[in-house]
């Protein structure tokens, strides 16, 4: 991952965009990117959308998109100070909490180790 934001702020360094980067930029790019993603499933149906990759050319389409959203992503991380994976780990850590697996019942499980 670190590595990959080196290759991103590099990119960006040789070309003087580093003044463009700022935090706001970069949402507002990540959300673009994001919307993008969203365009190539907008009007699939549910088993269409299961079968995207399939396609080449949506296959192609998707993976590019996901690269540009991954990419601002971690450029808005560097900037901010961010560490993706940490921060990724600890959402799951209290999603783990939030929502607890539920029994049979319907009830949280509470048997020891859960």
């Amino acid at each position: 991952m670190a590595g990959l934001q080196r290759r991103l702020a590099e990119f960006a360094a040789a070309r003087d965009w580093q003044p463009y980067h700022t935090p706001k930029n970069l949402v507002a790019a990540l959300s673009v990117e994001a919307s993008e993603l969203v365009e190539i499933f907008q009007w699939l149906t549910p088993e269409e959308s299961a079968r995207v990759m399939a396609d080449p050319e949506s296959a192609y389409r998707v993976r590019d998109e996901v690269a540009d959203v991954l990419a601002y992503l971690l450029q808005l991380c560097e900037v901010l100070g961010v560490d993706p994976l940490a921060a990724l780990a600890a959402k799951i850590d209290r999603n783990e909490r939030r929502f607890p697996v539920r029994g049979v019942a319907g009830e949280a499980d509470t048997t020891e180790g859960n």
